[in-house]
């Protein structure tokens, strides 16, 4: 039953998706605890210490079966989470009792635990940023010739198409996407190294027999789809994995506040707009009004995990020594939530972009408003090679296109700079419509696009063939 007298963690409750909030649970972690607990074992007992595969297999029965209680209560009485947990799997599987733990220290269940979540972490991001990146280029390559108003400093510039500015978010993710397969390429495992590193308690077990210490230190490994350890630590990993990851998830976060944001502007301009639900209220007092509220929302979720860097950051750069446990509570909060975050952020994305709706009538009128003055040099030299006088055209141009400006400022309805030239005597007969042809003043944008595909968005569309599709569902 749900309590309503405790505060709810709003990224469980309302935002991340059901995959990753089980991904951090009790469960998943202390059942995770109790999988390293035997694949040690496991490996000990291969390599000759008296350890009895009846003992192991009392293990594996109770991996699943935690008496969460009994847990607490040790751990009330103990002050140690990792004792406590030793001692309720200990009740579970009574036989183990008395080699459970043996030779490791408390990280070697807490800090092995955190990198196996954070490889399944990662790839469970990974696989939401390519969901993404092949929704924003089949949104690209569809709109790849719609012409539209390009903004610099948000204000009109030289035209674009709706798809050539689809690249520039997609291309971020692109470059999200390879950090974070960097990321999991470089994860690595701790393994069994002891209090400070030295692996001296497993040394002391198999008669200082360096072979034998590398050697389980592969086994568990292994076990757990690791195909290499450290080379070096301190009783932990160095928490510069824990910011590298953290680092990544902040850049993905900023990509997808970036399109998040263009989204709210272009939601503004009418031009383009989110997807938005036949019963949905877009305010309490407006009912007219048809906020972009998952962009919102990204934009909010993605400054969160942005803000987690700097406190990731702090726990990397004051490792005392060998270790301190300075690093337990603030990895607790950030590392699980900088993962829920970002879940969250491009769930958003993934349900946002295949239900993009674009306006051509909008950004056609648009054009219309701003074209007329940006196509002023085109129709300057149309009029020279049509017999004018270059300096006398462009005297008239300017003339014109003040009063045009002021016209427009003054609530003037339209652009009329075109009527004006075309009733300037001055000007030769020209073919107006065929110089204003906004497809004339795109540029290269349609070519980008598909060039952009080719390169960038194919192979990683081979690269992830058969990827099962990630959810996009929005709680609320």
């Amino acid at each position: 039953m749900k309590d309503y007298q405790t505060y709810d963690n709003p990224l469980i409750e309302r935002y991340a998706s059901r995959r990753m909030a089980r991904l951090w649970s009790p469960q998943v972690k202390f059942s995770t605890w109790r999988r390293l607990w035997v694949a040690l074992a496991e490996a000990e007992r291969a390599m000759g210490l008296n350890i009895a595969e009846d003992q192991i297999e009392a293990m594996r029965a109770a991996v699943e079966a935690i008496d969460f209680p009994a847990a607490e209560a040790y751990e009330r009485r103990f002050r140690h989470d990792v004792m406590a947990h030793v001692h309720a799997f200990g009740d579970a599987a009574p036989a183990a009792r008395a080699i459970i733990h043996l030779g490791a220290t408390s990280c070697y269940v807490t800090d092995n635990t955190d990198l196996i979540l954070t490889r399944e972490a990662l790839t469970l991001v990974r696989d939401q940023l390519v969901g993404a990146i092949e929704a924003l280029a089949d949104f690209a390559a569809k709109w790849k010739d719609l012409p539209c108003l390009g903004y610099t400093h948000f204000q009109p510039a030289q035209l674009v198409t709706v798809g050539k500015r689809a690249t520039l978010w997609c291309y971020e993710l692109v470059l999200d996407l390879g950090e974070v397969e960097r990321r999991l390429a470089d994860l690595r495992f701790l393994g069994v190294k002891g209090t400070t590193g030295t692996q001296a308690s497993f040394l002391a077990l198999f008669d200082g027999d360096h072979a034998k210490v590398r050697e389980l230190d592969s086994r568990v490994a292994a076990a757990f789809d690791f195909d290499k350890t450290y080379a070096v630590s301190g009783q932990t990993y160095s928490r510069k994995v824990d910011s590298l990851t953290v680092a990544t998830l902040a850049s993905i976060a900023e990509s997808a506040h970036r399109f998040g944001m263009d989204l709210r502007l272009l939601a503004h301009e009418r031009e383009v707009e989110e997807p938005f639900e036949a019963e949905q209220i877009g305010s309490s007092a407006m009912a007219y009004k048809r906020n972009p509220m998952r962009a919102e929302r990204m934009c909010s979720l993605a400054r969160y995990v942005m803000s987690q860097v700097p406190g990731i950051a702090d726990t990397a750069a004051t490792q005392w020594l060998e270790r301190t446990l300075d690093d337990s509570a603030i990895r607790r909060l950030i590392l699980p939530q900088a993962f829920l975050g970002i879940d969250a952020v491009l769930t958003l994305y993934n349900n946002v972009v295949p239900g993009l709706v674009v306006h051509p009538p909008v950004t056609a009128r648009n054009i219309a408003e701003h074209l007329p003055f940006m196509a002023t040099e085109n129709l300057l030299m149309a009029a020279v090679q049509a017999g004018g006088d270059r300096q006398a055209l462009h005297e008239q141009i300017r003339v014109h296109s003040l009063a045009a400006a002021a016209s427009l400022k003054a609530g003037g309805g339209s652009n009329d700079l075109i009527d004006r030239l075309r009733d300037d005597p001055t000007f030769p007969k020209l073919d107006f419509e065929g110089v204003l042809d906004p497809a004339q003043f795109t540029g290269r944008s349609s070519a980008q696009v598909d060039e952009f595909l080719e390169a960038e968005i194919e192979p990683i569309r081979r690269r992830y063939a058969g990827r099962v599709a990630t959810t996009t569902e929005v709680h609320v």
